[in-house]
């Protein structure tokens, strides 16, 4: 048998659906020019995706005919080589469809994977925020801003070509840089893309993650009943209606928190979360009423809390909250737990104003789509900016 490559590509469901397969097919493309041969899939063929809910596609890439028909004998990958995530969030865990229970971004990857990370902040907080593995790993970076762009517009960022000229990079096994240039030229006919794909190679910085370094917590697990521990029939215990709050000040009890899933928790979906100022909030009940999963919780003197193990970040409260910066939608990467925001203002108002004042800096653009005509080519000055174009270039990642 021959050598067996895997590589998985994590990513929001409809959000990311297109850059997700242009890169899983990139890979085989790029593996075809190498002298390999290659498939690529995505994971919910037969399933309808959810806007957010996190979602794979595979690259399976082998030296052989024979030692491909055996990686395609599995349902998926049990170990892969690399694995992308192109939006940044998603290193907090994963929750999908075919999961019960969050699970690492890295879980995986084999000892010394590679996981790459399309990102806009340094190694440290995107370590912080990944579970611990029980061996290294490597850690890449690419930099780039999020590529939201949707089943039906494409938003053609580069970021596609930019991940093939990193994986030339940290797996030259794989394939080279020079079959991703044959691959891009041959699919995408786009000589920019190819620059693209050069700089990705020159710029992508990679550090080696250890075993002590990451988030400690224990991801979700649990173990399936042997056939004769199977009860005759099938009872699904329900969740329990819910109960008052109690105030962490006063000890006094009111409102109305509901009891929730233990398990599933939908904040895997969230790119932003809302942070709310209750100094300012004056009770209209809106985001309470309008909110698509239930996540506010109504505290002993009427305000309302989003649980943010409940919320998925959609940003309905923000849109319909009347007053101005009341609600605002922050990048989930500028928090380290979900934390009940009620209690911490009734616990500290002053530092909670410090502290909600700080967390709304980070606001960046992270749009599913395209709210206005120009959108896109406003973001190019962002772009400029930070290095991901050159100035000059025609809206497309340099």
């Amino acid at each position: 048998m021959g050598r067996l490559f895997a590589v998985e590509i994590v990513y929001r469901g409809i959000f990311q659906k297109n850059l997700a397969k242009n890169i899983s097919r990139g890979i085989a493309l790029a593996a075809k020019h190498d002298g390999k041969v290659g498939i690529s899939f995505g994971r919910y063929g037969d399933s309808p995706e959810r806007n957010g809910i996190p979602a794979k596609n595979f690259a399976i890439v082998a030296t052989d005919d024979e030692t491909l028909q055996e990686g395609m004998a599995k349902y998926e990958p049990k170990e892969v080589d690399i694995s992308i995530s192109v939006d940044d969030t998603l290193c907090k865990g994963v929750e999908s469809w075919a999961w019960y229970g969050l699970q690492p971004i890295n879980r995986l990857l084999k000892p010394g994977g590679t996981l790459i990370v399309t990102t806009m902040h340094g190694a440290d907080p995107i370590i912080t925020m990944c579970h611990r593995k029980e061996f290294p790993y490597r850690l890449a970076l690419l930099t780039s801003i999020p590529s939201f762009s949707g089943l039906w517009v494409y938003k053609d960022d580069h970021t596609d070509v930019r991940l093939l000229g990193a994986i030339a990079k940290v797996l030259p096994d794989l394939f080279s840089l020079t079959s991703v240039e044959k691959a891009i030229r041959e699919e995408w006919h786009d000589e920019l893309k190819v620059k693209s794909a050069q700089k990705a190679y020159e710029r992508i910085s990679t550090r080696v993650v250890s075993p002590a370094e990451g988030n400690p917590e224990k991801p979700y697990e649990f173990e399936l009943p042997k056939w004769y521990e199977l009860r005759e029939g099938l009872a699904i215990p329900s969740i329990p209606a819910g109960k008052a709050m109690a105030d962490p000040t006063t000890q006094q009890t009111g409102g109305f928190r509901p009891d929730r899933n233990p398990t599933f928790k939908k904040y895997a979906t969230r790119t932003m979360r809302p942070v709310v100022d209750f100094d300012t909030c004056v009770k209209c009940t809106l985001c309470w009423l309008q909110c698509p999963d239930s996540c506010f919780d109504v505290t002993p003197d009427a305000y309302y809390d989003a649980n943010m193990e409940a919320c998925c970040g959609c940003g309905v409260c923000e849109a319909v909250c009347p007053v101005t910066n009341c609600i605002t939608m922050v990048n989930e990467t500028a928090f380290a737990d979900n934390a009940s925001q009620w209690e911490m203002w009734k616990k500290d108002k002053a530092g909670y104003q410090t502290w909600l004042q700080e967390k709304i800096q980070h606001k960046p653009e992270r749009s599913h789509g395209f709210r206005i005509r120009g959108q896109y080519e406003q973001q190019i000055g962002t772009m400029v900016k930070d290095g991901i174009v050159d100035t000059g270039t025609s809206g497309a990642g340099g």
